[in-house]
């Protein structure tokens, strides 16, 4: 009506013609619906099927088809006659097909990116399990498979499907059906699509009093108007709704506010719903605005009755009766143009003339909306999302809290205010819509064998990972130089560790280490300053100064171990050790072979008494440290120690140590070592209990066996120890074998020297030649 009045007061549109319009009933029937077109093709009400009553007010396009079913209906029954049929129901691509409906022209916009803004909806409120609810039609399974694949796609589970059944459209058919389902389902979150008829039937399903603690979203055809007498507005109070964007159209409402049955008193539908909605007293056939409130408007008027603003259907009809106008002026314009109409003479076009027209239409509308008639050029959709609303019985609101406009650039597309909007029984709190409970952080989602992805039992992330956020599917491994915190949740930054000169145990050992040294370095001024004593002499002077000499150097070299690891102090540690420890068990293997040769060669004048000289055991020391040089030298050359980074071994700990580089080759010099001690060993044992005054076989025997022991306890306790363990390991293997040797061999000849140098004198025996 707004439309029809709108265009006949523009001079420029249709100067010479004045548009008028009948309205008939669609009913919830296709018998119905079939009945309705064949009294309109007739005219004045008859049904006389294939002949029409209409004068020279012969209608020349139908406007209608609020939902599919009733395009489809319709159509099949007038597309006999080629009448334009302009429908301002949702769009349906199965209308689409011009070879079956070649006469019937879709105003509303696209839907196709309605399932990418329900799921964004989803995603925003983590709402993981939801039911959905649909139209029992082509256009229903088609939108499914586009909502649960994108669903899919974003980790969203459909707990169950319902579809409203459409074979006639009664609005209390599924009560027995699908609602109990629905009531008793475990899903929250309730996504409904469909036309206005289907949302309808799903109100009239409501149980009167009963209420339902769901949260319906809805798709943009949700009439709130129509809805049973004894609804309870709570059972949708909260309910969101994608309606589609429109601008507000020019002088509407002023419309709207005018609006009486006194200005339109032809209109019946008008008369029974002031009548209905006002509760006038009087007769609706003799309805008098005067005795039923004077002042009475629909402004007036709750949400429950009338809604003031244009809805997205509304919109499509106002474009509907724009697009048939503009039709005519094409048409009114080629005719002027051709000359073949005569000025002031009356023009009806035939219906099947406004074809051409109409396919390639396009125009602005007074709101600044670009309207198509191809299909092809009609444009996606936009989206307000809605929030209903019911304060009281009478005090309803639809309050926008959201957008979703998928032209936008990524990240602006869709925006929602959550605090804006009311949910049902919660107030403001979020609904959770979830098949399982939420991970905490700390713990990853496991699935569940049999069940679908969104239900899942929570674990512990695995060692070495995190997870900072609930629900998450795998937990993030931290970067070498962190590691989680016990709750798992973040990670933390690792502390460099190394065995530090500044730390207690590491102050320790180099006071051991330098104690030992001075000590050994004490025995060494005993030795020289008492070089003429027989005790001294009989064991031979060169072999215990280079003893000595070599065990200050392998107390020290444990120093190297102490401190950040260098490249120069890695190429050291176990080189200038294996060397320097080779020197001292060469030493003593010398010294333990010139006891054992003195004792063979007793014959004087013997050829054999060549072998008992310095020389002899010099070379030993020479040729066996030598040995153990050219291993070393290999090693150095072949794959070298450098320094190395351990982020694994020790959690929260980032251990800096020296590669060994060569494994082989690091045992290689242990073994050898092992081997010149166990040779002394032997012949130590073997030589013990020969008869001298000053043989040292027994002491060298218990320092070799001290050493073995030390060093065979160091291996598997190596291996088993990590990180800085490993060099504490070795450093006091290295003091305590050293230790051992110098107390061993050497503390017994210092007591002599200085506490009993009564024993301290050469006994003459003919077994003795030192």
């Amino acid at each position: 009506m707004f439309a029809v009045e709108e265009i006949n007061r523009d001079p420029q549109l249709l100067p010479n013609l004045t548009l008028g319009f009948h309205l008939y009933n669609a009913y919830h029937s296709d018998a119905g619906t079939l009945e309705s077109s064949l009294r309109w093709l007739s005219g004045q009400g008859q049904l006389i099927p294939n002949y029409s009553c209409w004068g020279q007010e012969q209608p020349v396009a139908v406007l209608g088809g609020a939902t599919a079913a009733l395009s489809v209906q319709m159509g099949t029954l007038l597309e006999l006659y080629r009448y334009p049929q302009v429908i301002f129901g949702p769009f349906d691509p199965i209308l689409s097909d011009k070879t079956q409906f070649p006469s019937l022209y879709q105003m509303a916009p696209k839907d196709s990116s309605l399932p990418k803004g329900m799921v964004r909806l989803m995603t925003h409120f983590q709402w993981t399990w939801v039911a959905l609810v649909t139209v029992d039609d082509l256009r229903g399974e088609e939108f499914l498979k586009q909502l649960t694949l994108e669903m899919a796609n974003h980790g969203v589970c459909v707990s169950f499907i319902e579809k409203i059944p459409m074979s006639e459209r009664r609005h209390t058919e599924s009560q027995e059906a699908f609602m109990p389902r629905i009531m008793a389902s475990t899903s929250r979150v309730i996504f409904v699509h469909g036309d206005t008829d289907s949302l309808m039937i799903l109100r009239y399903s409501q149980t009167p009093l009963i209420p339902i603690w769901k949260v319906w979203v809805t798709t943009s055809h949700w009439d709130i108007t129509m809805r049973p007498p004894h609804f309870d507005g709570n059972n949708f109070h909260g309910a969101l709704t994608f309606s589609h964007l429109t601008h507000d159209v020019p002088g509407f409402k002023a419309f709207l506010k005018r609006v009486n049955p006194i200005i339109y008193p032809e209109d019946i539908v008008l008369r029974e719903f002031w009548h209905s909605a006002f509760r006038c007293t009087d007769e609706v056939q003799n309805l008098k605005q005067e005795k039923c409130f004077p002042n009475a408007s629909l402004e007036t008027l709750p949400l429950f009755y009338f809604d003031m603003t244009m809805s997205d259907l509304s919109y499509t009809i106002y474009n509907g009766v724009y697009a048939v106008a503009w039709t005519f002026h094409e048409m009114f314009l080629m005719q002027l143009g051709k000359g073949t109409m005569v000025e002031g003479e009356h023009w009806v076009p035939h219906p099947w003339q406004l074809h051409s027209f109409l396919k390639n239409l396009q125009f602005n509308n007074s709101a600044g909306d670009q309207v198509f008639m191809d299909e092809k050029r009609n444009p996606e959709a936009q989206y307000d999302i809605l929030n209903y609303v019911t304060f009281n019985v009478d005090t309803e609101a639809l309050v926008k809290v959201g957008q979703y406009n998928p032209k936008a650039e990524p990240g602006q597309d869709f925006t929602i205010n959550d605090e804006a909007i009311v949910w049902n029984w919660l107030g403001s709190k979020i609904p959770r819509a979830t098949c399982s409970e939420s991970c905490a952080p700390g713990f990853r989602q496991a699935p569940l064998e049999g069940e679908p992805i969104c239900c899942f039992s929570c674990s512990v992330c695995p060692e070495g990972e995190i997870s900072n956020q609930i629900n998450v599917k795998y937990c993030v491994k931290c970067l070498e130089n962190e590691y989680p915190n016990r709750e798992k949740n973040r990670c933390l930054p690792k502390v460099v560790t190394f065995l530090n000169v500044s730390e207690p145990l590491g102050v320790t050992l180099i006071c051991m280490a330098l104690s030992f040294s001075l000590m050994t370095s004490f025995i060494l001024w005993i030795f020289v300053k008492f070089q003429d004593t027989p005790i001294v002499k009989a064991n031979n002077r060169a072999l215990s100064y280079t003893l000595l000499i070599s065990l200050i150097f392998c107390f020290l070299c444990s120093l190297l171990f102490i401190g950040r690891p260098t490249a120069a102090t890695c190429l050291l540690r176990q080189t200038t050790f294996g060397i320097v420890f080779t020197v001292a068990v060469s030493s003593i293997l010398a010294k333990t072979f010139m006891v054992v040769l003195a004792f063979k060669l007793t014959i004087p004048g013997s050829r054999g008494r060549l072998w008992v000289q310095s020389r002899v055991s010099n070379s030993v020391v020479i040729v066996c440290s030598g040995i153990q040089v050219i291993l070393c030298g290999a090693w150095l050359g072949i794959s070298p120690p450098s320094p190395d980074i351990d982020t694994y071994s020790e959690p929260g700990q980032i251990i800096i140590g020296c590669n060994e580089g060569s494994v082989i080759a690091f045992y290689s010099v242990l073994g050898y070592m092992g081997f010149l001690a166990l040779c002394s060993f032997t012949m130590a044992f073997l030589a013990r209990n020969l008869p001298d005054t000053f043989n040292e076989a027994k002491f060298i025997t218990f320092s070799m066996l001290v050493f073995c022991s030390v060093w065979v306890s160091f291996l598997p306790t190596y291996q088993s120890t990590k990180g800085k363990a490993m060099v504490v390991v070795e450093i006091f293997s290295i003091l305590a074998s050293s230790a051992g040797l110098l107390g061993c061999i050497f503390i017994p000849k210092c007591y002599v020297i200085l506490l009993r140098p009564d024993r301290n004198i050469l006994k003459l025996k003919k077994s003795s030649f030192f």
